[in-house]
């Protein structure tokens, strides 16, 4: 099976090393503050005990990194996102150092100035380079140009739901390279897929594994971007599937492609753009319009009196009026009128005549 994390181990290699580097900078750079450089310690308290002030100022840099591993759901951009990061981390720390250095004259403590200074400046670069590094598609609306490569490319993520994989009519249709848009599978989506593949139940059992292929498919599909897209697990387990999956499409402006009928009409009610895979596939069968024929073998008896019912090779319910008695022939009918909505489409017939 896949895993749900298989489309993130490079980013959190990267932030490891990263958080790791500033781990042994931020040590490197509080040992030279520490440490005196001649007749002792501008600041009484780390000439006293530099030990144990070298273990409290790296502490608090390291709250930065706690503070960004608690906060989950982030996606990298790598080069850019350092750049910016470091330019903007160090010009708002001498901006920082700059508005507090007056404070600390007035308080007679000028001699602190140096040691907070450097506390900010490696936290502020720090949390500025990772946070540009883990929301990238926020990031390129304060700067446009640095990701013009995933402008170009596409627009408006897709999220698929449980239903969209099962169904595998997406995989079809991203072969016909008519779409350009990044797609997320969200890893509750994945693991819910996951679980219908573990049924005891056949039937489920089927359909979950077909769901797994047809990521698969996708995922080796050269012209798809497909991300297993990391949540929340707390927040998974409190809520429905669809209430996630609509929450997922406000938070990344996405669309959600599903052959749902219901969660469609919950999603539209909320405002979240929905791509209904049955109402694409119902956008390209054949039109018929009033007046045209059809043939159609008739197979059983309709809901109302007379009514005989039968089907297209598409699978197009077609009622035929006053034919219930022609149950096993085929008949040539006269459209009278055409049904269509996300549940299907109907024909209605009548005998020509």
């Amino acid at each position: 099976m896949i895993h749900p994390s298989a489309g993130r181990k490079k980013p959190k290699f990267l932030l490891i090393v990263i958080r790791a580097l500033y781990a042994l900078v931020a040590a490197g750079a509080i040992a030279t503050f520490v440490s005196p450089a001649g007749g002792g310690h501008p600041i009484p308290e780390v000439d006293k005990h530099p030990l144990a002030a070298f273990f409290i100022l790296f502490g608090l840099t390291q709250l930065a990194t706690v503070l960004d591993i608690m906060i989950r759901r982030k996606r990298i951009q790598v080069i850019s996102a350092i750049y910016f990061g470091l330019l903007v981390g160090v010009l708002l720390s001498y901006l920082a150092v700059l508005a507090i250095r007056p404070v600390f004259a007035t308080l007679n403590r000028e001699h602190y100035v140096g040691g907070v200074g450097m506390l900010i400046t490696l936290i502020v670069t720090y949390l500025s380079t990772s946070f540009l590094l883990q929301t990238k598609d926020d990031f390129r609306f304060v700067i446009p140009y640095a990701e013009f490569v995933r402008e170009l490319k596409g627009g408006r993520p897709l999220i698929l739901d449980t239903s969209a994989l099962i169904d595998g009519r997406i995989a079809d249709v991203v072969d016909t390279k008519i779409l350009d848009s990044e797609i997320l599978v969200p890893s509750f989506v994945l693991r819910e897929v996951q679980d219908i593949a573990d049924s005891h139940e056949k039937s489920r059992r089927v359909r979950g594994r077909r769901g797994l292929d047809v990521l698969s498919k996708l995922q080796q599909n050269p012209h798809a971007e497909v991300v297993v897209y990391e949540t929340d697990v707390k927040n998974a387990r409190r809520e429905t599937i669809d209430q996630l999956l609509i929450q997922l499409a406000k938070d990344v402006n996405g669309r959600i492609v599903t052959s749902d009928f219901n969660l469609n009409r919950v999603a539209t009610v909320q405002g979240v753009d929905v791509i209904n895979l049955n109402d694409v596939a119902n956008s390209l069968k054949p039109r018929f319009l009033p007046g045209d024929s059809v043939t159609i073998k008739v197979i059983k008896e309709g809901e109302s009196p007379g009514q005989g019912v039968g089907y297209l090779d598409d699978g197009t319910m077609v009622v035929c009026e006053n034919a219930a008695h022609l149950i096993g022939r085929e008949v040539t009918c006269v459209v009278t009128s055409v049904l269509q909505s996300s549940a299907g489409r109907m024909i209605f017939t009548r005998l020509p005549g």
